[in-house]
């Protein structure tokens, strides 16, 4: 099976979640920067809420998967305020005809001393641990 992780984050704390994510499956967790060169059958995607939507970099990543060259988008982020970033990478996702896996992870992150030091080491292995049971 070919898993990839890809991020987008303004603090660093989506990045830690995907650190987790990416040593508890076997790969490499990269920006949303570095396309995917290869066919994957489960991308993990890490974002967050930034001014009450997913970032316009985020929207447009999404955007650039190719439904043949990706199987399943795995949903995972963190927020200070809002909860999940689901709904509105699905509805990208959907667009493309790409299936999002009905399971997600997120937690609290900081944000201006809000939720101060999450995401945390409980955090960070309860990212991996969601992350193998997807993979199985």
């Amino acid at each position: 099976m070919k898993i990839a992780v890809r991020y987008y984050t303004k603090t660093g704390n989506t990045r830690r979640l995907a650190e987790a994510v990416a040593r508890a499956v076997g790969a490499e967790a990269l920006p949303i920067s570095a396309p995917l060169t290869e066919p994957v059958d489960i991308l993990f995607l890490g974002n967050s809420y930034y001014a009450f939507t997913i970032d316009p970099e985020v929207r447009a990543f999404v955007r650039s998967l190719d439904k043949g060259r990706v199987g399943c988008i795995v949903n995972f982020g963190s927020a200070a305020m809002l909860n999940s970033t689901y709904k509105k990478v699905k509805a990208e996702a959907d667009k493309l005809g790409i299936p999002m896996h009905e399971k997600e992870f997120h937690c609290k992150g900081e944000f201006k001393g809000v939720h101060k030091g999450r995401p945390n080491g409980e955090d960070l292995k309860a990212a991996a641990e969601f992350a193998r049971s997807i993979v199985g």
